[in-house]
Formats: structure tokens, C-alpha cells, sequence
């Protein structure tokens, strides 16, 4: 049997051990809740239902609706909104929750003519390609150029006089 002072020095030398495990307990917890990242106005949803189509004009929607996040490639007959919500675990990749996007597109009269909602459901993977526009003109390596560069100085004092 341990002598009952022996036993309470043990205790007492395992008290901040106890706090160490409880701090990394906590640590690794809260390291585990997700961080919520929201882009563009949330309440988009509500808001885009009192919008009329052939009713609602342009002023209206920017009242309402504010700015639009991007506008048509080659007319501005078409206004988009977004709204997206993400999620992120610790290290992991964020995880999209909502994506929203709104267009509207507008007649000559500045009406409302009809609105299209796209959801992720909606969107399509695209791949990257690594390909780079070629330039005009010839491609020299460094060492061309740096030769090529050098009869192209004209240094003389003249050049170095203030005012010239």
C-alpha cells in the first residue's frame, strides 16, 4: 500500500497535467468548428420575389437590390447578382452551403423582362488549360538580348548635362 503523502504528491504533480489535457481537449474542439464565410447579400432571396417582370424598371431594381455584382459581356441588358455561403473545416477545402445567382435581363424600355435564378446545382466544372497566347515579335534568350543591347548605347557626357 502507498503511504498517503506519497499518494498526494503524485496528485498533486498530475493537477497540471490534468489542465494540459483539458487545454488540448478545448483546443482541438474548437479547432473542429467550421468558419462561415458569406459573399455577396444573403437576403437576396426575399428581395428578388417583389421584383415584376414587364412592372419593375432599373431604378427600382438598383433600390431594392443595390448595385449589380457584373453586368452583361457585350450589352448591359443584363444584370448579375451573387450570393454564395462556404464553409471551412480546420485545414480542409472550403465547402460551397449556398450559391445563388440572379440575372435579370431588362428590355429597351428599361422594364424588367424576365429573371433567372441559377443555383449549384446549375454550375459546371472547367478545366484549366495551360496554354499561353504567343506574342508578336522574336523570342530572344537572355544572352541575345543582353549582346544585342550593347552597340545601342550612345553615353557621352553630353547626354549627362541637365536640361537636355
Amino acid at each position: 500500500m502507498i503511504p498517503y503523502n506519497i499518494c498526494r504528491k503524485l496528485l498533486n504533480l498530475t493537477r497540471p497535467f490534468h489542465y494540459l489535457i483539458i487545454l488540448i481537449t478545448f483546443l482541438i474542439i474548437t479547432s473542429c468548428t467550421p468558419i462561415v464565410n458569406v459573399h455577396g447579400k444573403m437576403s437576396i432571396n426575399e428581395d428578388i420575389q417583389s421584383i415584376k417582370v414587364g412592372v419593375s424598371k432599373r431604378d427600382d431594381v438598383i433600390k431594392l437590390l443595390g448595385t449589380p455584382s457584373t453586368e452583361g459581356v457585350l450589352t448591359n441588358d443584363v444584370w448579375f447578382y451573387f450570393s454564395e455561403k462556404t464553409e471551412t473545416t480546420a485545414f480542409l477545402k472550403p465547402k460551397i452551403v449556398k450559391r445563388n445567382i440572379y440575372a435579370l435581363v431588362f428590355q429597351e424600355n428599361n422594364l424588367v423582362k424576365n429573371v433567372v435564378t441559377y443555383t449549384e446545382s446549375n454550375g459546371k466544372e472547367i478545366d484549366i488549360t495551360s496554354r499561353v497566347t504567343p506574342s508578336a515579335g522574336a523570342e530572344l534568350t537572355f544572352l541575345q538580348q543582353l549582346f544585342f543591347n550593347l552597340g545601342r548605347f550612345s553615353g557621352g557626357e553630353k547626354d549627362l548635362e541637365p536640361g537636355r
